[in-house]
């Protein structure tokens, strides 16, 4: 379940070139930059939000030179984001884009249409 940063960040959808974020908003969506920031992560979430559905952990590893441990360390974070949300199921968890916050990134970065 979404925390009350998803909250925040939902509710801002005036893409930065047309007004200033407030200090809350500011924060909550300078941490999904930083966890976009690692080259793993940005990564991971492109191979996740790509898949056009949800995709097992079993599937992402072999993609990484690094241990498991680090590609769970890094889903983490991109879960504490809101950018991913995941089930487990056995052995196994499964992971899916949180496709509003991916539309909350998006019309923050919009630019209006030059004329």
């Amino acid at each position: 379940m979404p925390g009350p940063e998803l909250a925040v960040l939902n509710s801002c959808c005036t893409p930065i070139s047309e007004a200033a974020l407030d200090p809350a908003q500011a924060a909550d969506g300078a941490a999904v930059f930083k966890a976009l920031s690692d080259p793993i992560r940005l990564r991971l979430m492109s191979i996740i939000a790509s898949a056009g559905n949800e995709v097992c952990v079993c599937d992402l590893t072999p993609e990484f030179d690094v241990s498991g441990p680090t590609i769970s360390h890094h889903l983490k974070v991109l879960r504490e984001a809101g950018l991913v949300s995941c089930e487990r199921r056995g052995t196994w968890v499964y992971y899916w884009p949180e496709t509003e916050r991916l539309a909350w990134l998006s019309t923050l970065l919009s630019v209006p249409a030059t004329v």
